[in-house]
């Protein structure tokens, strides 16, 4: 079929890969930082898409789209661009996990009725970084703002409508769709109610169209896909189906998982998302992953989490009694965001440096593994677990993981599966717009290299250090964590 690109706007950079339509092998690559400075060192919760643009241009320098027939677009999520009726940008995008939207969070909830209403609406209950949110938020800190934006896109729809040339015609797909707060995963519609009642007025919103379908073509020639953000690009990119889930260990954690359809969670544990394939893709986040590493090895006085683990390795699956309730930034799964965290089973001879590593790395996993309970509690199935993130690599989260999870663990080797996911997307628009590929079934590519880990015979051991951790957690915070 020839060769597609998959262009990954990050929060940070834009990475290109270059990859043969037929087995996905990557051919080559481009990279290059968005230009954006932060004088704090912090980065900005308003940032112009230009900037986007500009990185997008120097990635894609020196002649690395030559013979590309067809681009994908994966983008950050909950990255908000209001534009006025005439296709401006009204204030610079808002993004990420923007916490000045956490009241208008809260007063969205209250004003349809509570958190079952709003599960039940959309599949999730708003939190600060959704868009829905952040429209809130503008409505009621920058009204003028508010009242000039005519149009809603997210960052991949936003990107996606330059690379066409900003035509009349705007589009997103489901996966982008599906963590606005204003569309429903369950109906595959959206509720331009919920855009009022957070705006305080209607507003034009792009068109949802489907896995395999293109967005347009350049006037160059080059077919544009559907496009989608970076969870969804990822999981594509990963080839996970069925039977999967995803935990990603970043500061936070979550867990994801393929099922054929949208639950609906009025606790709000869930986040009920939409793929990239036309299938759902359930969330559920943890605050608390690689930040409860990181403030071990500091209290520890190491330099580094390879140090950490290291020193974890020392002990004995356990930790000789020793269990960390890793809540150290709060919780929301369980939903204890005012907690802290709590070390419990000290004992004279517990009070090792060793165990002290080894309780942080399994808290860490059991409040994962929590996580993974609230999916499985639904029905969810999972049988194998692909581990992301740097973390994965290290021997304490590789020794115990496979047990405490009670599955077959993944590790795939590092690479940008959210801009592999974006070409394998185009690849498929592309082969359908030729006739040569089904729009119900992606190409099949070459699955993720990976390392594969088993429960063996530690799978006894590792549910009895889950079962010591939910003892403590129940006496701790009883009732606070249902399934």
């Amino acid at each position: 079929m020839g060769i597609v690109a998959g262009l990954d706007s990050s929060p940070d950079f834009t990475r290109i890969v270059v990859c043969d339509a037929d087995t996905g092998a990557v051919l080559r690559q481009g990279y290059a930082p968005h230009p954006v400075e932060s004088p704090d060192g912090a980065r900005p919760s308003d940032i112009d898409p230009q900037a986007w643009l500009l990185s997008l241009g120097e990635a894609a320098g020196g002649g690395l789209l030559e013979g590309v027939q067809a681009i994908g677009v994966s983008a950050q999520q909950n990255a908000l661009i209001p534009l006025d009726a005439q296709g401006n940008t009204v204030r610079p995008a808002l993004v990420g996990g923007d916490k000045r939207a956490q009241v208008a969070a809260a007063d969205l909830v209250d004003a349809l009725g509570g958190r079952e209403a709003w599960a039940q609406a959309v599949g999730s209950v708003p939190q600060a970084a959704q868009l829905v949110t952040k429209l809130r938020w503008l409505a009621k800190n920058e009204p003028e703002n508010a009242r000039r934006t005519a149009v809603l896109l997210q960052a991949h729809d936003w990107l996606v409508w330059q690379l066409l040339g900003r035509p009349v015609r705007r589009t997103t797909d489901r996966g982008g769709a599906s963590g606005t707060g204003y569309w429903s995963a369950a109906t595959g519609a959206y509720r331009p109610d919920l855009v009022e009642l957070a705006l305080g007025h209607q507003a034009m919103l792009p068109e949802v169209i489907g896995p395999s379908d293109a967005a347009g073509t350049t006037p160059e020639g080059l077919l544009i896909s559907a496009g989608t953000g970076e969870t969804m690009a990822a999981a594509f990119g990963l080839g996970i189906g069925l039977g999967d889930a995803v935990v990603s260990l970043g500061a936070s954690g979550s867990v994801m998982a393929v099922h054929p359809e949208a639950l609906a969670d009025q606790s709000g544990m869930i986040t009920s998302l939409a793929d990239a394939t036309g299938m759902h893709l359930p969330v559920v986040t943890t605050l608390n992953a690689v930040r409860t590493l990181r403030g071990t090895a500091e209290l520890l006085g190491l330099p580094d989490l390879e140090s950490l683990s290291d020193l974890a390795m020392k002990s004995t699956p356990g930790a000789h009694g020793l269990v960390l309730l890793p809540y150290l930034e709060g919780e929301r799964t369980p939903n204890l965001p005012h907690t802290a965290g709590t070390l419990a089973g000290l004992r004279r001879e517990s009070m090792k440096p060793e165990h002290l590593a080894r309780a942080a790395f399994e808290g860490m996993l059991c409040g994962l593994a929590d996580a993974l309970d609230v999916l499985r509690g639904r029905g969810v199935d999972v049988r194998r677990i692909f581990l992301l993130g740097p973390a994965a690599e290290l021997p304490a989260v590789q020794a115990a993981a496979p047990s405490l999870f009670g599955a077959q663990v993944v590790v795939p080797q590092p690479a940008d599966y959210a801009a592999i996911g974006a070409a394998r997307q185009a690849a498929w628009a592309l082969g359908v717009s030729q006739g040569t590929l089904d729009p119900r079934t992606p190409p099949a590519w070459q699955g993720a290299a990976a390392q594969v880990l088993e429960p063996g015979d530690e799978l006894a051991v590792g549910q009895a250090v889950r079962q010591q951790f939910v003892a403590v957690r129940e006496q701790t915070h009883p009732g606070a964590f249902r399934v």
